[in-house]
């Protein structure tokens, strides 16, 4: 007869306000993650986002950037020009963001080695003069 293992200990529920949940319920938006990767290689216009994310519509960004401004991951800066010109960048906590999203890309490349033996690189911050980043996941 097989003897009972004894269950293990019982962790205790997140506190109310819980700096983790916090961070989880920023990066849990719709296209959170790829609006921060592709603002880490610098500040980018609605238009060039919007490219970059491919089937994101026009509501869906405004609504997630919006969020991200009331946040303060991002900045929203209005240059004054006809049309006005609006570029969105990461604010200081919004780069303190970018050693969890490196850590993300490593912990994908592991889960992805069960089903194949070739990593993907992925860099933000290294692009050439009017190359346009591929996208990083699909939604």
């Amino acid at each position: 007869m097989r003897a009972l293992r004894p269950s293990p200990k019982r962790v205790s529920d997140p506190e109310p306000g819980c700096p983790l949940n916090e961070c989880l319920r920023v990066l849990a938006g719709a296209w959170t993650p790829e609006i921060i990767w592709y603002l880490s290689a610098g500040s980018r216009r609605f238009g060039d986002l919007q490219r970059d994310l491919g089937r994101v519509s026009a509501k869906m960004l405004t609504t997630r950037l919006r969020e991200l401004q009331r946040r303060g991951v991002i900045s929203r800066t209005v240059h004054p020009s006809k049309p006005p010109t609006v570029e969105y960048a990461l604010t200081h906590l919004g780069n303190r963001l970018q050693p969890l999203m490196e850590a993300l890309v490593e912990v994908g490349n592991e889960l992805r080695m069960d089903r194949t033996s070739e990593p993907i690189t992925c860099h933000a911050r290294v692009l050439n003069a009017g190359h346009t980043p591929r996208r990083v996941a699909s939604r």
